[in-house]
């Protein structure tokens, strides 16, 4: 039921990067362009700390594991660290460097925390997530004191009937759900001409390792919010590429699990066939926790029917630093050659990945992939139009709108707000659409699904013998052009995507200090096999480093 397209994808037949911010702490919404400028001409030219002293705090990097070790010690409560993280949010996200990557906060936090403290000292902890902020992006539904919007003003003031699937898994397992972060608006599937990490609610969510710079996809307040530690962890959506890309982009590690294993239930869609929710977060470690907590068989969700037996409540006792040591790697070669420097970075992250055991095949191409670009756009006009009037008629009467082309109409008479900068062409081109019976939809779907399910990954896997494929997930985050919208170069994610399998990005280095990932993917429920991968990577090779807010790219590097 949810997510976006992203930057991170390659298509010879449509560009993907056109596929795919209301109250803050000090209620201010919106980066504007001009407060950008002033602030670069106010002489922060970018060279190393123009912000750093003042913006580290306790709890920079820290993890879920030294979060729960320092409450057990009595070092922290639930509380002390929610307060810490919102203070942070207040200095660096609303001030400061600005990064502006949450929407909102949720005004009850700190009473859930307190809450969760006082049950930790009467009855012990729930597991490792009891206490732990999270952000989660604003297509994620909470019955709460916050909205659930996708960044559109269309939407404001609107509370969903009941908590979504993730919302209600993260409250089960003691998180303290912190507050919502900015997205590039509906997902960033309004229009093939998009700015992504804006949206007409939140404004312009900016990336930490270079305000002037994208911080990619429709989950761009996640990325730079967790990368900008603004909390323990977080949760966005994809469709394609909008985890694995952001996270890339911001230097993170990102989980696209296989469709259904986590219930897309009181997520705002765009297609059930691609959506799902994900963890992003600063390492593998807390990626796996988080991911043990989402995932799980929903009556709400009938693709959710198929992972039982197949998840585990703990992706944790998969995580192995000598997890590379005879393990099958394809390189998905024809992913490369968008970028020499990026080229270079993951040419060194496989030879890392030879020094570490594992064999690798190279190349390893799945040549079915260069033929889903146009199938695969189709199906996502025909379900959004489908998705999106379901979502909207669980909401009930007192929905805001009602349909998609209600949602259109809002728009046109609220061009000066929502479409400042580009229009709604593929909102257009999907109202346009019939029914999910149409024999043109249900044969693209099909066609997605045998290119690359059947004739694609499994069957390169099954003819290789390999455990799993990497390719770069993308190249080094773009500088953000309100005027002529994205321009990313290119990326891996549209394969798994497209087949709903699993699809992990692990920081794989830098270039001129902007951070590359790597992309491991595999079959179906492969998560156990890709998390092992992935943690022996990691801990190989050790390459995430926090974001110092620079004003632009340091490109003396």
């Amino acid at each position: 039921m949810t997510q976006e397209r992203d930057r991170c994808t390659h298509t010879p037949v449509f560009d993907r990067r056109r596929f795919l911010q209301s109250a803050t702490l000090a209620g201010v919404a919106g980066i504007s362009v001009a407060a950008l400028r002033a602030q670069q001409h106010r002489g922060e030219k970018g060279r190393a700390g123009s912000g750093r002293t003042a913006t580290t705090f306790e709890l920079d990097e820290i993890t879920i594991q030294a979060l729960q070790q320092g409450m057990k010690a009595g070092k922290f409560t639930a509380h002390s660290i929610a307060e810490e993280y919102l203070t942070r949010i207040g200095k660096i996200d609303k001030q400061g460097p600005a990064i502006n990557s949450v929407i909102e906060i949720n005004p009850d936090a700190l009473s859930i925390a307190e809450a969760l403290d006082k049950e930790r000292k009467a009855e012990g902890p729930r597991g490792p997530m009891h206490g732990i902020p999270v952000l989660i992006k604003d297509n994620i539904g909470t019955h709460d004191r916050m909205m659930t919007t996708a960044g559109s003003l269309a939407l404001e003031g609107s509370v969903p009937p009941r908590d979504s699937f993730v919302a209600r898994r993260l409250r089960e397992a003691g998180a303290v759900i912190l507050g919502k972060t900015n997205l590039s608006e509906w997902a960033n599937i309004r229009s093939e001409h998009s700015t992504s990490g804006w949206s007409g609610r939140g404004g312009l969510t900016r990336n930490p390792y270079a305000l002037d710079r994208n911080p990619c996809g429709s989950s761009s307040g996640t990325g730079a919010g967790i990368s900008a530690n603004l909390a323990a962890i977080g949760v966005g959506t994809e469709t394609d590429g909008s985890i694995v890309c952001p996270s890339s982009a911001n230097g993170l590690v990102g989980i696209k699990p296989t469709l259904g294993l986590v219930s897309r239930a009181g997520i705002i869609p765009i297609a059930h066939s691609q959506d799902t929710a994900g963890p992003m977060a600063r390492t593998v470690t807390d990626a796996a926790i988080l991911l043990g907590a989402l995932a799980g068989v929903d009556p709400e969700d009938g693709f959710t029917a198929e992972s039982r037996g197949k998840s585990a409540a703990d992706y944790t006792r998969f995580l192995d630093a000598a997890g590379l040591k005879g393990a099958r790697i394809g390189v998905a070669r024809k992913s490369f050659g968008f970028s020499d420097a990026v080229d270079k970075l993951v040419n060194s992250a496989i030879e890392a990945m030879k020094h570490a055991g594992a064999e690798i095949v190279d190349p390893a191409d799945v040549e079915t992939g260069e033929k889903l670009g146009a199938s695969e756009f189709l199906v996502l006009l025909y379900e959004l139009k489908a998705d999106m009037s379901a979502y909207r008629a669980a909401l009930g009467p007192g929905a805001p709108v009602h349909s998609l082309k209600e949602i259109i109409e809002f728009n046109e008479k609220n061009r000066v707000r929502e479409m400042p900068y580009f229009g709604q062409d593929t909102f257009i081109k999907a109202e346009a659409k019939g029914p999910l019976t149409t024999k043109e939809y249900l044969d693209a779907l099909e066609k997605n699904h045998r290119l690359a399910r059947t004739e694609g990954i499994d069957a390169l896997m099954d003819k290789l013998h390999l455990d799993a494929i990497v390719a770069p997930t993308g190249g080094p985050a773009w500088i953000t052009d309100l005027v002529n919208g994205d321009h990313d170069s290119g990326g891996s994610s549209s394969l798994a995507a497209v087949a709903g399998y699993p699809n992990i990005t692990v920081p794989a280095g830098f270039v001129f200090g902007l951070p590359v990932g790597i992309s491991f993917f595999g079959r179906a429920y492969s998560e156990s096999t890709l998390i092992r991968l992935a943690y022996a990577f990691e801990q190989a090779t050790k390459h995430r480093r926090p974001p110092r807010f620079l004003a632009t790219a340091d490109i003396s590097i």
